[in-house]
């Protein structure tokens, strides 16, 4: 039998240890190890990469503590516009929603739109009229209310400033969530999920929901899900440039991550990391700030639950 494994985040950022308590710590590394258990569960019984990364995912989404889902950010309007991606390796298939409001679970409304519809990308008015022919049903605002994301926007509400959650140091939320996983025939998949940034004005979007820049997969290198600084995510065209090392330069998963991460998105001052799966089931997970809520688990035994380097 293949080796199958499972990878997940919960955002990378300056997650200084001094305002991070025990207690706080704790209640992320168990968040995170339900999340990656679940997902590993999946591949265990012998289920899909996508039904792994996509189960993993939607507790990401369901936790309060991160940028995802439940725990999304305020934008300068005082609403939560959420977008998600999900993609799987075999046949190059992919899902994505941006500008939503009132769904629980964005990744699934992701794969929905893969499966059930002939388009790839689908956003704000038309992707909420496509969840309403799929029978979603639409959580009032209050779901998402969080104390903490309300006291982040308060401090720069009616400003120009926005905020990504990893680029102050502050005891708050961190980014995006996303899974990647290797089942057991070898097929692969990744899935991101995002509440975007604090105070973030005009439809903004990041590269969570965009193929190739935070969301990528394909049986022939790898599967990737991005987070960080997004409109750098998107000019590097992360998620691919990842696999197309590793295609067309014979670059190891690792090295190949390691290159984007630490060389070609530091050259245009971006910040971040990604979590990464190759059909062999190897995982990297580099970063360049000075965490990233990150756990994985393999069937050779391997396991990992981490925030800091």
């Amino acid at each position: 039998m293949k080796t199958f494994s499972i990878a997940i985040h919960g955002g990378a950022g300056t997650l200084v240890k001094g305002l991070m308590t025990q207690e706080l710590e704790a209640q992320y590394k168990n968040a995170l190890k339900d999340a990656r258990d679940a997902g590993f569960k999946v591949l265990e019984n012998g289920g899909s990469s996508i039904d792994a990364v996509e189960t993993a995912v939607n507790l990401l989404e369901n936790s309060p503590l991160f940028n995802a889902g439940k725990g999304s950010v305020f934008t300068a309007e005082g609403t939560h516009e959420m977008d998600a991606a999900i993609m799987e390796g075999k046949n190059l298939e992919a899902g994505a929603v941006s500008l939503i409001t009132g769904i629980k679970n964005p990744v699934s409304l992701a794969r929905d739109v893969m499966e059930k519809s002939y388009h790839v990308f689908l956003a704000g008015e038309g992707a909420m009229r496509f969840a309403k022919e799929q029978n979603y049903s639409l959580e009032q605002p209050d779901y998402f209310y969080d104390k903490v994301r309300y006291k982040q926007w308060q401090g720069i509400k009616d400003s120009d400033k926005f905020q990504l959650d990893h680029s102050v140091k502050k005891d708050g939320k961190f980014g995006t969530v996303g899974a990647v996983a290797c089942d057991q025939n070898g097929d692969i998949a990744a899935a991101t999920s995002t509440g975007g940034m604090t105070n973030k004005k005009w439809g903004r979007v990041g590269d969570s929901p965009m193929i190739g820049a935070g969301n990528y997969a394909n049986n022939k290198t790898c599967a990737v899900s991005c987070t960080g600084s997004g409109e750098f995510f998107i000019r590097g065209v992360v998620a691919y440039d990842v696999s197309c090392l590793m295609e067309f330069k014979g670059l190891s998963l690792e090295d190949a991550a390691n290159e984007v991460i630490n060389k070609r998105i530091l050259e245009i001052k971006g910040d971040g990391g990604l979590i990464a799966v190759d059909t062999e089931g190897n995982i990297t997970m580099p970063f360049n700030t000075e965490g990233m809520y990150r756990a994985s688990k393999s069937s050779n035994g391997t396991e990992n639950i981490s925030i800091y380097k």
